[in-house]
């Protein structure tokens, strides 16, 4: 009933940038959070950045002052600017979302997208 679709992930040189896009479809009646994850190989996912409906943000140290998260609430998207990348960047970016589905169960449910592969070249 409720999709996230990811893109802008690719190969990129360290020192370079790259946007993320995660556009959610389908049918919602309100979303809260929206957020980024990763998850490099043989690590667990982790938390990158989060926003609230407010514009309140969260990030995780490794990348604070890299990357910037952003929304647009009238389109359902959540963005992330990637700048100054590293080779430790590398991994999947999953994109996260609280969604009230409409028409179904009352409460927030967590959705994922499907992943975008970003990699970093030294």
């Amino acid at each position: 009933q409720v999709q996230l679709v990811e893109s802008g992930g690719g190969l990129v040189q360290a020192g370079g940038s790259l946007r993320l896009s995660c556009a959610a479809s389908g049918s919602i009646f309100s979303i809260n959070a929206m957020g980024w994850y990763r998850q490099a190989p043989g690590k667990q996912r982790e938390l990158v950045a989060a926003i609230t409906s407010g514009g309140s943000t969260n990030y995780a140290d490794s990348v604070k002052g890299r990357f910037t998260i952003s929304r647009d609430n009238a389109k359902n998207t959540v963005y992330l600017q990637m700048n100054s990348l590293k080779p430790e960047d590398t991994a999947v970016y999953y994109c996260n979302a609280e969604v009230w589905v409409l028409g179904g169960a009352s409460g927030y449910l967590e959705v994922w997208g499907q992943g975008t592969l970003v990699t970093v070249s030294s």
